[in-house]
C-alpha cells in the first residue's frame, strides 16, 4: 500500500472555503452586473503568457521581475504566470483591435501570481478585478470610471465612502512650472503618494534626497494640501493656474467631472476633488482615482486606477490610449467582514428536512416548488433526528426549514420553522411560498 500523502497548501497559497467563497462570489456577481450595466464587456486571457510579452510593459529593476513564476515549458519556450491583468491588457488589444473595434470597453475578473513575500492579508495568488475603456480620449471616459466607482460602493450597500479623483495634468503643470526636469517627476510622484502614511515632512526630505530643491518641494505640498468643497477647489485651480496650460487642461477635467456628478445627484462626500492623490505609478498621464471607506479609512484604497496613454506603445504602433480601475478583491472583502457586511454564507435559505419515511418524492417535489419561485432550496439527504438536521440548517446558515410527518402528510399541511426566531408557523402547500419569502423578507 502506497505511504499517505500529507494534505498542505504550498507557502503563499490558500484554499477558500465556502465561508470566504459564498461573499466572494456574491461580490463577484454584484461587480459584474455593475460593469455590464455601463456596457462594459467580460474577457479572459491565458494565465500563462510568453515572458517578453509580460516584461515588455515592466521597468528593468522593477520589483516585478523578481516575483514572477517564470519557467520553461514541455516546448522549450520561456513563459510565466501573469502578475497582473493589465499587462494582459495591452497584448489582447494590440492582437485583437482590429475586431473588437474602439472604443473597447472590458472587464476582466481573474487569478494573477506574484512571488512576494507572504503577508497576514497577501497571498502569492489572488484575484484582481479590472475595468478599462480602451481607445477613447473623451473626459467622458474618466468621468464614467467614477460613476462606476460610485455605483459599486452603493450596490453593495455600502454608504460612507469617497471616490477621490485628481488629473496628474494639474502637478505635471505644477511641474513644468517650477522648472523641473521632466525625470524628476517619478520620484515626486513616488514622494507625494506616500504623503499619508509619511507626512509632509518626511515627504519634502524624500523629494530632497532626489535632488529637488525644498522650495519646490514645498510648493508641490501647498497644491496636494488645497481643501474645500469641489467647487472650491475648482475656484482656487482655475485662479492658480489661469496661465498654466497643461494645468488647465486637468483642471477643466475635473471641472467636468463635478459637474456631471452633480447632474447625477452624486455629492461631494462620494465623489470628491483631492489634489494629493496622484498614484505613484509613473505611467499614469491624466485623472487618477483612489476609493476610501469613511468606517475604515486606515484599510487604504480600495478601488484605484486612472487614465494612461501608452497602454500599448511596447506592442503596436497604433495609439490605444486608455483609463480603468481595479477593485482591490480581497481588501474589500477584509473591510466588509470587519464592516459585518458579509451577509449569509449559505447558498440556499430553505432547508426541506426529512421525517417521514417513504415521502422522498413529496421532501423533493416541494423543494422544486420552492426553488421555481426561485428561493434557494435543499433538501436534507438522510433521515436522521430531527435536532441533526436542524443543526445542520442552523450551521449552514439556513434562514428556514420546511417539517413535515405522517400528520401533516395526513392533513396536508408543511411546518414553516424560523430559525433564527425560533418560531414555527403551520401553513396549506398552497400558502407555503408566501410564508417563506414572509420570513425572509422580514
Amino acid at each position: 500500500m502506497a505511504p499517505l500523502v500529507q494534505p498542505r497548501t504550498l507557502k503563499g497559497f490558500r484554499d477558500y472555503p465556502p465561508a470566504l467563497m459564498v461573499p466572494r462570489e456574491r461580490l463577484l456577481e454584484t461587480a459584474r452586473n455593475v460593469f455590464r450595466s455601463y456596457g462594459f464587456a467580460p474577457i479572459d486571457t491565458p494565465a500563462l503568457e510568453y515572458t517578453e510579452v509580460l516584461l515588455a510593459k515592466v521597468e528593468e529593476g522593477a520589483e516585478v521581475k523578481k516575483q514572477m513564476f517564470r519557467f520553461e515549458d514541455q516546448g522549450g519556450r520561456d513563459v510565466a504566470l501573469r502578475f497582473d491583468l493589465t499587462v494582459p491588457l495591452a497584448r489582447f488589444v494590440s492582437q485583437h483591435v482590429n475586431e473588437l473595434g474602439l472604443p473597447f470597453k472590458r472587464y476582466h475578473m481573474a487569478a494573477v501570481w506574484r512571488g512576494e513575500s507572504p503577508q497576514v492579508g497577501r497571498y502569492r495568488e489572488f484575484m484582481q478585478c479590472d475595468f478599462d475603456t480602451i481607445g477613447s480620449m473623451s473626459p467622458g471616459a474618466d468621468i464614467e470610471i467614477a460613476l462606476v466607482i460610485h455605483d459599486l460602493l452603493r450596490a453593495l450597500g455600502i454608504e460612507r465612502f469617497s471616490v477621490r479623483v485628481n488629473d496628474r495634468r494639474v502637478l505635471n503643470g505644477l511641474l513644468a512650472e517650477l522648472e523641473l526636469p521632466v525625470e524628476m517627476a517619478t520620484p515626486v510622484l513616488r514622494a507625494l503618494d506616500k504623503l499619508p502614511k509619511i507626512g509632509a515632512d518626511a515627504v519634502i526630505a524624500e523629494m530632497s534626497g532626489a535632488g529637488i530643491q525644498v522650495d519646490k518641494a514645498q510648493a508641490v505640498l501647498d497644491l496636494a494640501s488645497i481643501k474645500g468643497s469641489n467647487a472650491e477647489i475648482i475656484s482656487a485651480l482655475k485662479e492658480r493656474f489661469a496661465n498654466n496650460e497643461t494645468a488647465m487642461v486637468g483642471v477643466n477635467g475635473l471641472a467636468q467631472l463635478v459637474d456631471v456628478a452633480k447632474a447625477s445627484n452624486i455629492d461631494d462626500a462620494h465623489i470628491a476633488i483631492d489634489l494629493s492623490i496622484c498614484r505613484g505609478l509613473d505611467y499614469y498621464t491624466g485623472t487618477v482615482y483612489e476609493t476610501f471607506l469613511g468606517d475604515l479609512p486606515t484599510i487604504g484604497s480600495i478601488c484605484s486606477g486612472g487614465r494612461y496613454d501608452d497602454l500599448t506603445g511596447r506592442y503596436t504602433k497604433q495609439s490605444l490610449p486608455g483609463v480603468g480601475a481595479s477593485l482591490g478583491l480581497d481588501r474589500l472583502l477584509a473591510a466588509l467582514e470587519q464592516l459585518d457586511m458579509l451577509g449569509s454564507t449559505t447558498t440556499a435559505p430553505v432547508l426541506v428536512t426529512q421525517f417521514s419515511a417513504g415521502r422522498l418524492a413529496d421532501y423533493h417535489r416541494i423543494a422544486r416548488m420552492i426553488r421555481t419561485a426561485g428561493i434557494g432550496t435543499e433538501v436534507y439527504p438522510d433521515m436522521k433526528k430531527l435536532g441533526n438536521q436542524l443543526s445542520y440548517a442552523e450551521k449552514k446558515g439556513c434562514k428556514i426549514a420546511i417539517i413535515a410527518g405522517d400528520d401533516e402528510f395526513t392533513t396536508g399541511v408543511w411546518k414553516v420553522k424560523n430559525l433564527a426566531a425560533r418560531e414555527e408557523t403551520t401553513c396549506t402547500e398552497d400558502q407555503l411560498i408566501a410564508t417563506v419569502r414572509e420570513i425572509l423578507e422580514a
